[in-house]
């Protein structure tokens, strides 16, 4: 079973960006690190196909400093709703380091969040380290209550896709 799905990633939603770019900051000085979730963009309302970023998973066990961030694989869940990554770069340098690309291998975007971690102090990334156009969503998100509300059907719903 893969941790990230194969479908197209269409966007992220506001509030997505705007929890990556705070958590970002406020780790400053250290590198911040998650992994991204995303929704189907037609239950979001959008008549698109492929996923929203609607989420941002902080990994217990990350270590950070200045230079880095690390997320231990075995703390990694394994997630359906599993898109890519986002970390910080807390010297404002927004491309992808050699180490960068390594993590990349996996999911359809990669977020890089720079100092002074404004609305504009970011960039998505493809698997290859190429810049990749991901447009801002305001979608309206699930309520996080209703993450633990489902039925047998649900998962078996979940399980054929």
């Amino acid at each position: 079973m893969r941790l990230f799905r194969s479908r197209e990633v269409i966007g992220i939603a506001s509030e997505a960006l705007d929890f990556a770019l705070e958590a970002s900051a406020e780790t400053h000085p250290n590198e911040y690190m998650g992994l991204l979730r995303g929704e189907d963009a037609t239950r979001l309302g959008l008549d698109r196909d492929g996923y929203v970023i609607t989420d941002v998973l902080i990994i217990p066990g990350t270590v950070s400093d200045p230079y880095s961030a690390t997320v231990r694989n075995d703390l990694v869940p394994n997630d359906f709703r599993a898109v890519g990554s986002v970390h910080s770069h807390p010297n404002g340098v927004i491309r992808p380091s050699e180490a960068d690309l390594d993590t990349f291998g996996s999911g359809k975007a990669h977020i890089i969040i720079g100092a002074p971690y404004g609305p504009n102090d970011w960039k998505a990334f493809d698997q290859s380290g190429e810049v990749r156009d991901l447009p801002v969503y305001n979608v309206d998100l699930p309520d996080p209550e209703a993450f633990f509300d489902f039925t047998q059907e649900d998962i078996d719903a979940e399980l054929d896709r």
